[in-house]
């Protein structure tokens, strides 16, 4: 039988052969240069439920603005209570389903701000600084300023700061000291005209101590999983208790309460000789997705 010559291409290489190659080279040809093979890059993409989370704490906070405007104090308070609640959750969503991603980050971040940096101090200020003129508005814009910085600074030493602690108070703490106060004095039936100087602390206080060194315990590390005397589950079915009885009385001095522990560690740390830095001395995987 005749042998026929392979057909060759036009320039020269035998067409059998560059097919050959094309199909068993083809599966890296839309690999984009410098990517490892065998690799999988994080995707950069938006997912839908723990930003949904974000979006429901977002509106919380904007809800509690327009519930001041409203001179509807006490729904405002309750917003920020439950944009706090719904922080919490879209961090540990997004770890239990695999979906953390940058944008979520970010997003979570800039929700933060509107929910527990304007939103209270915009509504305190319509609630009790009105009448102080400059010094009321002054003590606002120091709370909302400490929030916004305080949120940059934990963006930023997030793969430096022991995840323990926080480096000062939490804007979600800070938010609930104010919206707990209104919701105190509201049950009270005390109008916030008439305490506008103790406003004026607290949202000072909360301000200032937003950007601050002073280390408050993050509750990070408390494994859930593992277990735990009974009577952990019975003070916290205690403390569920509690503040199902009366929540204006029971939530602002646990807040008031959670916002001077961290003086109390401060100066007992300082006077013990220890060091009060929350720098971490070790290398921790850093969680992207918790973000407060």
């Amino acid at each position: 039988m005749a042998n026929f010559p392979r057909r060759r291409a036009k320039n020269g290489t035998p067409l059998a052969a560059k097919t050959s190659r094309l199909t068993r080279f083809g599966k890296f040809a839309r690999q984009q240069p410098g990517v490892a093979t065998g690799k999988t890059l994080r995707r950069r993409g938006i997912f839908l439920l723990p930003n949904a989370f974000t979006t429901a704490a977002l509106f919380g906070g904007f809800y509690a603005i327009v519930m001041a405007m409203n001179q509807k104090f006490e729904l405002a308070a309750w917003a920020i209570f439950i944009a706090m609640i719904l922080d919490g959750l879209d961090g540990r969503i997004a770890r239990l389903t695999h979906t953390q991603s940058e944008f979520g980050a970010q997003y979570d971040s800039l929700s933060d701000m509107v929910s527990f940096g304007a939103a209270p101090a915009l509504v305190i200020y319509e609630w009790s600084l009105r009448g102080l003129g400059k010094l009321g508005w002054l003590a606002a814009f120091v709370y909302c300023a400490g929030g916004a910085l305080r949120l940059a600074r934990f963006n930023t030493n997030i793969e430096v700061v022991d995840k323990r602690f926080f480096q000062g108070l939490p804007s979600p703490a800070a938010a609930a000291m104010v919206a707990g106060f209104i919701l105190l004095m509201n049950d009270l039936q005390v109008s916030g005209i008439q305490l506008p100087w103790v406003s004026w602390s607290i949202a000072l206080f909360a301000g200032l101590t937003m950007v601050t060194n002073v280390p408050y315990y993050s509750f990070k590390d408390v494994n859930f999983r593992k277990s735990v005397p009974f009577i952990a589950v019975f003070l916290i079915a205690l403390m569920f208790a509690l503040v199902s009885i009366d929540p204006p009385k029971i939530l602002f001095p646990i807040f008031v309460t959670y916002g001077l522990s961290g003086y109390a560690v401060y100066f007992w740390r300082l006077a013990k000789g220890k060091p009060v830095s929350i720098i971490q001395t070790g290398h921790e995987p850093v969680d992207q997705s918790e973000r407060s």
